[in-house]
């Protein structure tokens, strides 16, 4: 059985961590197969958005597997994140369980993440001696509250669904039964609005991150000028105009 499940839907990816026996923690398998994953759905014009789960009903991902870890994993195995926010598409985080770790940071490359009400959040690298190496100290102090970050970081403690949401660090709590079918429900949602436009607004809020004010409305003025070209965009407006749904081509 693959460790890591990769389905299409339409025009949706799920992407699925299947090691459910070790909480869904992440080895070189695990590594490789979102990989391939992730590339095939970035190239895949078929394909507009992706949600990424976990097997089980314990954990979405405990972070990376401590045995291989301490096994002495090559640095280029592990220190390469696999990077859902370097493609374009947008990626749904569906997490229920223990999101801890590697996991937890692999959860806040995706652009949207949802998580059922038995869902614990946290960075305990600090408790073996080691750091977070995935992106944690980065991207966790940009996407909520510092103090929270910090406090998250630093004590390598867990928080529930609820903080986290009231963190930020979540948008919606659901109920473990319910947890794909509003992933799909805001799956299908973007998979109707034009996907070009959808994909340079996600890239302007991205690479925006690291840009000056000037360079981020730059940015943003270069992609609105490519989308207004594009026969999406014209049918959009059309669509609009005789009030029926529009056909987005990706073009």
């Amino acid at each position: 059985m693959a460790v890591v499940e990769y389905q299409k839907e339409g025009r949706i990816a799920y992407i699925t961590i299947n090691r459910p026996e070790a909480m869904n923690s992440l080895n070189e398998k695990v590594f490789h197969g979102l990989q391939e994953a992730m590339i095939d759905f970035r190239d895949n014009d078929d394909l507009w958005v992706a949600i990424l789960s976990g097997a089980g009903d314990r954990a979405f991902c405990a972070g990376v597997d401590i045995k291989w870890f301490a096994s002495g994993p090559g640095t280029s195995e592990w220190v390469k994140p696999v990077r859902a926010d370097a493609i374009w598409k947008p990626f749904i985080a569906a997490i229920n369980g223990y999101c801890l770790g590697a996991g937890c940071e692999l959860a806040m490359t995706c652009d949207i993440r949802i998580a059922s009400d038995n869902a614990q959040f946290g960075q305990p690298e600090v408790n073996i001696g080691f750091m977070p190496g995935m992106g944690g100290t980065i991207r966790m102090p940009r996407f909520i509250p510092r103090a929270f970050a910090a406090e998250l970081l630093l004590t390598g403690n867990r928080i529930n669904a609820e903080t986290a949401l009231r963190y930020g660090l979540i948008s919606r709590i659901t109920t473990e039964d319910n947890l794909m079918r509003s992933a799909k429900d805001i799956a299908d949602t973007i998979i109707a609005r034009g996907p070009l436009g959808v994909r340079a607004t996600k890239e302007a809020m991205v690479r925006g991150y690291s840009m000056t004010l000037e360079e981020g409305l730059e940015l943003e003025r270069v992609l609105a000028n490519y989308i207004s070209g594009t026969e999406d965009f014209i049918e959009g407006i059309n669509a609009f105009a005789e009030k029926r749904p529009p056909r987005y081509k990706a073009r």
